[in-house]
């Protein structure tokens, strides 16, 4: 059997590494060059991200290019302590969440996939595929070359142009209202919780800080407006971006305002969207898997948890289930209710993080009790705890 994995980064990957270890050909074609580990942002993997990733022996690159993250702690504009949600239970060998930043996983795992002698083909856009006579599929790119395989996983993230070949009428990826900024913020003195995301509910805006083992404080900003346009854009300066950063924390009695002046900005205008409910999946033997599947905002903080779990899970239904049809409608039946739950959450945590003055009020009042009655590590265990196992065979699943 070979498999083509369309997208090479955490999802492809990872799905990479998973299919070669159980003994299938993969091959990945990556539309973009070879990631650049100096830009973007950091982000979180959970204990059940990090559980997938050591099942296809790559969880030693997320230890090295993170350090251990034990919960968030939420904050008031006012500088109140609102409560703390902790991150799951620590995998077996005491592995803590970990905070990363995104384009240095990617490498990596790029990286690991070429060591393991996985073929990736970088700069290779897929622009449309058809399913040949025989049950295969055909799909070819932006360069004029073809390729032929037996599966077809579409790992192309939220903007997926393997969704829409097999539905042309799937829905695209939705703004949430929210754009990312990201940076990092050396030679400061802060006064903080280590091994912690303090995330703090700004009038104007919500605010991410993280002190590293170095000293540093990695953080993000979340910013409720229209979508930025490529116009804006390309016409706004770095140093404009951030200026209107340091505005719309200077009300807030935190230290975002201070970190962004003083700090250095690595991701800029980034707008965030999210992929709810996909009717179809798969078509024959294609499939699509992460975020080209369901796409939770990054408020989950289990997009590439959820991706890194898809990966081995599909994996493991290729191995395990006699036909293709069999093992990708296996996977489906597998994943859709656990996704589609997080992707739920996460639009939850998006909508609150800007309210108007009457609701940061009442957010600041039911807040400390919801942290300390409803939001638990026992009632979180469904999504920190839950743990793939590579060794455990997969059986078909029907309706």
């Amino acid at each position: 059997m070979q498999v083509l994995i369309v997208g090479g980064g955490i999802a492809g990957s990872v799905a990479a590494m998973a299919i070669h270890q159980a003994g299938i050909t993969a091959r990945v074609a990556e539309a973009y060059p070879p990631p650049n580990i100096e830009v973007g942002s950091y982000f979180n993997i959970a204990p059940n991200g990090l559980r997938a990733l050591e099942a296809v022996d790559a969880l030693h690159l997320a230890q090295a290019a993170g350090f251990p993250t034990r919960h968030n702690v939420m904050w008031s504009d006012s500088g109140h302590r609102l409560g703390s949600v902790p991150l799951g239970r620590p995998l077996a060998d005491g592995t803590l969440a970990q905070t990363l930043k995104r384009s240095h996983l990617t490498s990596l795992l790029t990286d690991e996939v070429v060591r393991r002698g996985i073929r990736v083909d970088f700069g290779r856009r897929l622009i449309g595929a058809d399913l040949t006579a025989d049950g295969r599929v055909e799909a070819w790119f932006d360069d004029g070359s073809q390729v032929d395989a037996d599966v077809l996983v579409g790992a192309d993230g939220v903007h997926s142009t393997v969704r829409k070949l097999i539905d042309p009428a799937a829905p695209s990826g939705r703004y949430v209202g929210l754009t990312n900024f990201g940076g990092i913020t050396t030679g400061v003195r802060l006064a903080a919780e280590p091994e912690t995301w303090h995330l703090v509910f700004g009038r104007r805006a919500f605010f991410g800080y993280h002190l590293t083992p170095q000293g540093e404080v990695v953080w993000f900003a979340n910013v409720p407006r229209e979508r930025i346009g490529p116009d804006e854009a390309r016409s706004t300066t770095r140093e404009q971006w951030q200026a209107q950063l340091v505005d719309l924390f200077a009300d807030d009695r935190s230290p975002a305002a201070a970190l962004v002046s003083d700090g250095t900005l690595e991701l800029v205008a980034d707008n965030t969207h999210d992929l709810a409910h996909v009717p179809q999946w798969r078509k024959g033997p294609m499939v699509i898997i992460g975020d080209a599947a369901h796409a939770p905002t990054p408020a989950s903080g289990q997009g590439a948890s959820m991706a890194s779990e898809d990966a081995v899970v599909i994996a493991q239904a290729l191995r395990d289930v006699p036909s293709v049809e069999g093992a990708l409608a296996t996977y489906e039946r597998l994943r859709r209710e656990r996704v589609e739950n997080v992707v739920a959450l996460g639009a939850r945590g998006s909508s609150g993080k800007a309210p108007g003055r009457l609701g940061r009020l009442m957010r600041d009042v039911m807040l400390p009790l919801v942290f300390r009655y409803g939001v638990t590590e026992k009632s979180l265990a469904w999504l920190y705890d839950y743990r793939v196992d590579w060794d455990v065979p997969i059986e078909l699943v029907t309706e």
